[in-house]
Protein backbone atom coordinates (compact mmCIF):
# COMPACT_ATOMS: atom_id res chain seq x y z
CA UNK A 1 0.00 0.00 0.00
CA UNK A 2 1.26 3.17 -0.53
CA UNK A 3 0.29 6.57 1.42
CA UNK A 4 2.40 9.22 0.78
CA UNK A 5 2.45 12.52 -1.06
CA UNK A 6 2.16 12.84 -5.10
CA UNK A 7 4.43 15.32 -6.45
CA UNK A 8 4.43 15.41 -10.33
CA UNK A 9 4.09 17.85 -13.00
CA UNK A 10 3.04 17.08 -16.62
CA UNK A 11 4.62 18.00 -20.18
CA UNK A 12 2.01 18.05 -23.44
CA UNK A 13 4.56 16.89 -26.33
CA UNK A 14 4.70 16.89 -29.96
CA UNK A 15 7.61 14.14 -30.41
CA UNK A 16 6.61 11.28 -27.51
CA UNK A 17 9.34 9.42 -29.08
CA UNK A 18 12.14 11.80 -29.45
CA UNK A 19 11.90 12.19 -25.54
CA UNK A 20 11.67 8.42 -24.93
CA UNK A 21 15.13 8.39 -27.17
CA UNK A 22 16.48 11.31 -24.23
CA UNK A 23 15.78 9.16 -21.25
CA UNK A 24 17.37 6.17 -22.64
CA UNK A 25 20.28 7.80 -23.35
CA UNK A 26 19.96 9.42 -19.53
CA UNK A 27 20.50 5.95 -18.50
CA UNK A 28 17.08 6.07 -17.76
CA UNK A 29 15.57 2.48 -17.04
CA UNK A 30 12.61 0.85 -18.26
CA UNK A 31 10.42 -0.32 -15.18
CA UNK A 32 6.85 -1.42 -17.03
CA UNK A 33 6.60 -1.48 -20.95
CA UNK A 34 3.86 0.38 -22.97
CA UNK A 35 0.47 -0.95 -21.08
CA UNK A 36 -3.17 -0.23 -21.93
CA UNK A 37 -5.12 1.58 -18.63
CA UNK A 38 -8.67 1.68 -18.04
CA UNK A 39 -9.59 3.59 -15.28
CA UNK A 40 -12.53 4.18 -14.21
CA UNK A 41 -13.64 7.37 -11.73
CA UNK A 42 -15.98 7.06 -8.97
CA UNK A 43 -18.22 9.32 -7.47
CA UNK A 44 -21.43 9.78 -5.22
CA UNK A 45 -24.82 10.14 -7.30
CA UNK A 46 -24.41 13.98 -5.90
CA UNK A 47 -20.81 14.58 -7.33
CA UNK A 48 -19.32 14.93 -3.66
CA UNK A 49 -16.21 13.49 -3.92
CA UNK A 50 -15.76 15.87 -7.54
CA UNK A 51 -16.55 19.23 -5.44
CA UNK A 52 -14.00 18.18 -2.45
CA UNK A 53 -11.56 17.78 -5.58
CA UNK A 54 -11.05 14.15 -4.20
CA UNK A 55 -10.74 11.04 -6.62
CA UNK A 56 -11.69 7.60 -5.99
CA UNK A 57 -10.10 5.59 -8.77
CA UNK A 58 -10.14 1.54 -10.12
CA UNK A 59 -7.35 1.20 -12.36
CA UNK A 60 -6.44 -2.00 -14.43
CA UNK A 61 -3.16 -2.23 -16.50
CA UNK A 62 -1.38 -4.82 -15.54
CA UNK A 63 -2.49 -5.21 -12.12
CA UNK A 64 -5.91 -4.26 -10.53
CA UNK A 65 -5.17 -0.85 -8.26
CA UNK A 66 -7.58 1.08 -6.25
CA UNK A 67 -6.48 4.94 -5.62
CA UNK A 68 -7.79 7.52 -3.59
CA UNK A 69 -6.35 11.39 -4.01
CA UNK A 70 -6.54 13.95 -1.93
CA UNK A 71 -7.15 17.77 -2.73
CA UNK A 72 -4.04 19.04 -4.97
CA UNK A 73 -2.47 21.95 -3.77
CA UNK A 74 -0.17 23.62 -5.97
CA UNK A 75 2.93 24.19 -3.88
CA UNK A 76 6.72 25.01 -5.59
CA UNK A 77 5.33 25.54 -9.04
CA UNK A 78 3.99 21.41 -8.58
CA UNK A 79 1.10 19.87 -7.82
CA UNK A 80 1.37 17.90 -4.59
CA UNK A 81 -1.73 15.87 -2.88
CA UNK A 82 -2.51 12.84 -0.52
CA UNK A 83 -2.53 9.68 -2.30
CA UNK A 84 -3.70 6.41 -1.30
CA UNK A 85 -3.20 3.30 -3.34
CA UNK A 86 -2.90 -0.51 -3.32
CA UNK A 87 -3.90 -3.45 -5.78
CA UNK A 88 -6.72 -5.53 -5.67
CA UNK A 89 -7.16 -8.85 -7.21
CA UNK A 90 -10.45 -8.66 -9.42
CA UNK A 91 -11.24 -6.11 -11.44
CA UNK A 92 -15.17 -6.58 -11.45
CA UNK A 93 -15.52 -7.57 -7.74
CA UNK A 94 -13.90 -4.22 -6.04
CA UNK A 95 -16.01 -2.22 -8.99
CA UNK A 96 -19.16 -4.18 -7.14
CA UNK A 97 -18.02 -3.44 -3.98
CA UNK A 98 -17.85 0.56 -4.97
CA UNK A 99 -21.23 0.33 -6.15
CA UNK A 100 -22.76 -1.78 -3.32
CA UNK A 101 -21.35 1.17 -0.95
CA UNK A 102 -23.44 3.51 -3.58
CA UNK A 103 -21.01 4.89 -5.44
CA UNK A 104 -21.60 5.19 -9.10
CA UNK A 105 -18.99 5.01 -11.96
CA UNK A 106 -18.80 9.09 -12.84
CA UNK A 107 -16.59 8.76 -15.72
CA UNK A 108 -14.54 6.25 -17.64
CA UNK A 109 -10.94 7.27 -19.28
CA UNK A 110 -8.19 5.33 -21.06
CA UNK A 111 -4.16 5.77 -22.22
CA UNK A 112 -1.05 4.10 -23.35
CA UNK A 113 1.67 4.14 -21.03
CA UNK A 114 5.42 3.19 -20.42
CA UNK A 115 7.06 4.03 -17.27
CA UNK A 116 11.21 4.42 -16.76
CA UNK A 117 13.05 5.43 -13.81
CA UNK A 118 15.80 8.25 -13.75
CA UNK A 119 18.00 9.23 -10.90
CA UNK A 120 14.63 7.89 -8.39
CA UNK A 121 12.22 9.56 -10.39
CA UNK A 122 9.55 7.96 -12.08
CA UNK A 123 8.75 9.40 -15.69
CA UNK A 124 5.74 8.02 -17.62
CA UNK A 125 5.03 8.63 -21.32
CA UNK A 126 1.35 8.87 -21.65
CA UNK A 127 -0.77 8.52 -25.19
CA UNK A 128 -4.15 9.91 -24.16
CA UNK A 129 -6.61 10.41 -26.67
CA UNK A 130 -6.56 13.95 -27.09
CA UNK A 131 -1.88 13.80 -27.40
CA UNK A 132 0.99 12.71 -25.55
CA UNK A 133 2.55 13.71 -22.09
CA UNK A 134 4.89 13.04 -19.88
CA UNK A 135 5.03 13.18 -16.18
CA UNK A 136 7.89 13.64 -13.88
CA UNK A 137 7.20 12.47 -10.73
CA UNK A 138 9.22 12.46 -7.12
CA UNK A 139 9.66 13.23 -3.64
CA UNK A 140 11.40 17.00 -4.31
CA UNK A 141 10.74 19.74 -6.31
CA UNK A 142 14.26 19.94 -7.67
CA UNK A 143 15.18 16.90 -9.16
CA UNK A 144 11.92 17.15 -10.86
CA UNK A 145 12.95 20.45 -12.22
CA UNK A 146 16.45 19.38 -12.74
CA UNK A 147 15.22 15.89 -14.60
CA UNK A 148 12.83 18.57 -16.69
CA UNK A 149 16.16 20.55 -18.11
CA UNK A 150 17.88 17.28 -18.67
CA UNK A 151 15.18 15.91 -21.07
CA UNK A 152 14.72 19.41 -22.94
CA UNK A 153 11.16 19.96 -21.41
CA UNK A 154 10.18 23.51 -21.31
CA UNK A 155 9.74 24.48 -17.46
CA UNK A 156 7.25 26.82 -18.53
CA UNK A 157 4.95 24.24 -20.54
CA UNK A 158 4.20 22.26 -17.56
CA UNK A 159 0.66 20.90 -16.46
CA UNK A 160 -0.44 20.58 -13.39
CA UNK A 161 -4.21 19.81 -13.96
CA UNK A 162 -5.62 16.41 -14.20
CA UNK A 163 -6.02 14.89 -17.70
CA UNK A 164 -9.67 14.87 -16.85
CA UNK A 165 -9.78 18.52 -16.22
CA UNK A 166 -7.75 19.11 -19.44
CA UNK A 167 -10.83 16.94 -21.09
CA UNK A 168 -13.55 18.83 -19.24
CA UNK A 169 -11.53 22.20 -20.94
CA UNK A 170 -11.39 20.49 -24.16
CA UNK A 171 -15.34 19.67 -23.80
CA UNK A 172 -16.03 23.28 -22.80
CA UNK A 173 -13.76 24.61 -25.99
CA UNK A 174 -15.26 22.40 -28.49
CA UNK A 175 -18.57 20.84 -27.46
CA UNK A 176 -17.20 17.66 -27.41
CA UNK A 177 -20.36 14.86 -26.87
CA UNK A 178 -19.92 11.89 -24.34
CA UNK A 179 -18.71 11.25 -20.88
CA UNK A 180 -15.80 9.46 -21.31
CA UNK A 181 -12.31 9.87 -22.27
CA UNK A 182 -11.74 7.00 -24.68
CA UNK A 183 -9.56 7.16 -27.78
CA UNK A 184 -12.93 6.16 -29.73
CA UNK A 185 -14.85 9.21 -28.40
CA UNK A 186 -12.23 11.64 -30.08
CA UNK A 187 -11.32 9.03 -32.77
CA UNK A 188 -10.75 11.04 -35.99
CA UNK A 189 -10.60 14.38 -34.19
CA UNK A 190 -7.71 17.09 -34.58
CA UNK A 191 -7.16 18.38 -30.59
CA UNK A 192 -5.45 21.81 -30.67
CA UNK A 193 -3.20 22.80 -27.57
CA UNK A 194 -5.24 26.04 -27.05
CA UNK A 195 -8.17 24.33 -26.46
CA UNK A 196 -7.08 22.65 -23.75
CA UNK A 197 -4.95 25.86 -21.89
CA UNK A 198 -1.56 23.97 -22.63
CA UNK A 199 1.65 24.45 -24.55
CA UNK A 200 4.39 22.18 -26.22
CA UNK A 201 7.41 21.75 -24.07
CA UNK A 202 9.37 19.99 -26.16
Amino acid sequence: MANEQEVEVKFYLRDLAGLEKRLQALGAQLSQPRVRETNLRFDTPDGDLTRAKRVLRLRQDEQVRMTFKGPAAVREDVSVRQEIEFAVSDFEAARHLLEALGYVVSVMYEKYRRTYELDGLHVTLDEMPYGSFAEIEGSEVEGIQAAAARLGLDWGARVMESYLALFGRLQAATQLPGRDLTFDNLAGRQVLPESMGVRYAD
